[in-house]
């Protein structure tokens, strides 16, 4: 990516392979940079990955925990039909959510992007079932101290599912910041919610190819997503370790 992003449309085009272009030009990074819908597309991304991975895993914990300790006749049911949604391809529920989207004012806006993909079944599933295995001795000395479910979960249950929550968060943030079909459905390139992955797709025309503008922009666009990696790095490991997603 770092020898395309310097390499001349000669270089590119030539069929003699060279480790590192003999005149390495730096200046598709400035005109990335130097480019507006550059950084309105990564403050897009940035609100969008944020708010679509804090709500899912919010919502996801929440419900996860009701159908694993609630006791109430529909908890099966619910679950039921949270498995039965992890079937159902999301080519067929594109539509209804942009019918939706569009009825409600939302296209070429945040909320159209964020609000539709707030509820996640496999996040639902993984929160359940790793609620299930949690200590009910923990939330049985809550309750003793006069919790409810409520504060069983905020003050005990949320705290030391960190680790859990940061893995989810990791690859969450990933397929968030990467989303490319919702976006260019829901706002396009217009400047209202220009993400990084639209605006990338803007140095690949049927007239144009811009590859080393495209190779810089996509080097710069990673950098939010190494920075999230590298914080939560710790947890998820841990998280990896404790659920045993790393294998035996």
């Amino acid at each position: 990516m770092v020898k395309t992003a310097v390499s001349s449309p000669a270089d590119i085009a030539s069929r003699t392979f060279v480790l590192w272009p003999s005149q390495p030009d730096w200046s598709a990074f400035g005109r990335v940079l130097e480019d507006p819908s550059f950084t309105t597309a990564i403050i897009t991304s940035s609100l969008m990955a944020v708010s679509m991975t804090v709500g899912q895993i919010v919502v996801a914990a929440m419900a996860g925990y009701a159908l694993a300790r609630i006791p109430h006749r529909l908890a099966q049911p619910l679950f039921a039909l949270t498995v039965l949604m992890l079937l159902i391809p999301g080519a067929t529920t594109f539509l209804p959510n942009f019918i939706i989207v569009a009825k409600l004012g939302w296209v070429d806006s945040l909320q159209g992007l964020v609000v539709p993909t707030l509820f996640s079944a496999f996040n639902v599933f993984l929160f359940r079932q790793f609620f299930l295995a949690f200590p009910k001795e923990l939330e049985e000395a809550g309750k003793l101290d006069g919790l409810g479910h409520l504060g069983v979960f905020v003050r005990i249950v949320v705290p030391n599912s960190l680790a859990f929550a940061s893995a989810l968060t990791v690859l969450g943030f990933v397929g968030a910041w990467n989303a490319f079909l919702w976006p260019l459905v829901v706002a396009g390139s217009g400047s209202g919610a220009l993400t990084v992955q639209v605006y990338l797709s803007q140095f690949l025309t049927a007239q144009t190819f811009d590859y080393t503008g495209l190779f810089a922009a996509a080097l710069l666009s990673l950098v939010p997503v190494l920075v999230v990696f590298v914080v939560l790095q710790r947890w998820l490991v841990r998280g990896v370790a404790e659920t045993g997603m790393g294998g035996a």
